[in-house]
């Protein structure tokens, strides 16, 4: 006879087997999802709209009376279907659900410049957090180490599902992560003062030129991880993705970009309403804070507001859930943006911010981010407006799987 040990085990087993089943979904499957309404994305809504799902990517996508369901396809019905929703900065499997030093791999404190950590080695794909995210209908997460260094590190871009790393990985390497202002101090002795954090950067940068250039030339030397990564930014290989709140920190951290001309995204950014037209010069983008970021230090002139100028300015930008250093960790994009929707914004625009235009700007609008055939087949099925609160989340679709339902 089984003892207690091994029949406890065998039935986690088996119920660890009846949950993941229907969870894990299958790459190969064939789905058909009906909307009331189909935020593509990609053109106007659809009313009555379906969207045909095969092996993973979408197969069609059109009107219920101009699409035809074949007998095959398993149908999922909702009120709102939506693409995937694009967090588009933030920490979660790196921050865990605990909050204790064991499961926090954000900011390393040993030195204030290392550009070098990969946020790809500190990954768990398997932290709590990540299936919440999930089930709140965010599918795509650009993740990494957070802001408070010099340079702290590299981020990523993973989906919201696997197991592993290599099933949830998008891209490995999409930005440094760079912080300007007095959030460095409070980590670091050295640097202190903003001049001296802005000189460190430029050394850097000015160190890492030489590297580059022998690289291009294809001369010998020794491999420098820290060089490497810079030179990659000289290169346009990879993007800064530049912490600044107050607008004279967005303004030192433009003239920087100037000076050495690599790509570069504002992150943050609490006071750009001030400074609208210097940021519209550049051309650069901005991953705008929490829009229920606590007012208070270099966010403390932060507005609700802020995205609707951004829109009206014509300036590219995106929600995120950003990083938190206290308890929890658990802030949801699609809640920011539903504070800037109700503020100015609108439905749609919010929409598209946390969808094609994050897509967008991390780069990765050739995959996700609207329904269009061909593109990964990530959707979200809503029982009503996406950015009501009491709305819920019915069904999550990765990569043509079905990787959450609410029941």
């Amino acid at each position: 006879m089984a003892s207690t040990g091994n029949m406890r085990m065998l039935f986690l087993l088996l119920m660890s087997c009846l949950i993941a089943g229907p969870m894990a979904g299958d790459a190969e499957a064939q789905i058909a999802v009906k909307g009331e309404i189909v935020y593509t994305m990609d053109g106007d809504p659809i009313q009555n709209g379906v969207v045909l799902i095969n092996d993973g990517k979408i197969e069609r996508v059109g009107s219920a009376s101009r699409v035809r369901i074949p007998s095959d396809y398993e149908i999922y019905e909702a009120k709102i279907v939506t693409p995937g929703l694009i967090d588009a900065r933030t920490v979660v499997g790196l921050a865990g659900y605990y909050n204790q030093q064991h499961d926090q791999d954000i900011l390393e404190t040993s030195s204030a410049v290392q550009p070098e950590l990969r946020a790809m080695d500190a990954y768990n794909a398997q932290e709590f957090l990540v299936d919440f995210v999930k089930s709140k209908g965010m599918t795509t997460i650009h993740t990494g180490h957070g802001p408070g260094a010099v340079m702290s590190g590299q981020t990523m871009i993973v989906k919201s599902t696997g197991r592993t790393l290599d099933e949830a990985l998008v891209d490995s390497t999409t930005m440094i992560a760079i912080t300007l202002g007095s959030g460095v101090r409070s980590n670091f002795s050295s640097p202190g003062t903003r001049s001296k954090t802005v000189a460190v950067l430029r050394q850097e940068l000015i160190g890492a030129m030489d590297y580059a250039e022998k690289r291009s030339e294809g001369e010998s030397q020794s491999r420098d991880l820290k060089k490497e990564v810079i030179a990659d930014l000289l290169d346009g290989k990879v993007t800064a993705m530049v912490s600044a709140n107050t607008a004279s920190d967005i303004v030192t951290a433009l003239r920087i970009q100037r000076e050495f001309g690599f790509p570069m995204v504002l992150e943050g950014a609490a006071e750009a309403y001030l400074v609208l037209d210097e940021i519209k010069a550049s051309g650069v983008p901005v991953i705008l804070h929490p829009t229920m970021i606590r007012p208070f230090g270099e966010a403390k002139n932060a507005s609700y507001e802020t995205a609707a100028k951004l829109h009206e300015a014509g300036i590219p930008f995106s929600f995120q859930s950003g990083y938190e250093s206290y308890v929890p960790k658990t802030r949801i994009a699609r809640y920011e943006a539903a504070i800037a929707a109700a503020n100015g914004l609108g439905m749609e625009k919010a929409l598209f911010a946390t969808t094609l235009g994050a897509a967008q700007i991390l780069g990765v609008d050739g995959r996700v981010g609207s329904l269009e055939r061909g593109k990964d087949a990530d959707l979200v099925l809503f029982d009503g407006d996406p950015f009501e609160y009491l709305t819920n989340v019915e069904v999550v679709i990765i990569d043509g799987s079905v990787v959450y339902t609410r029941e």
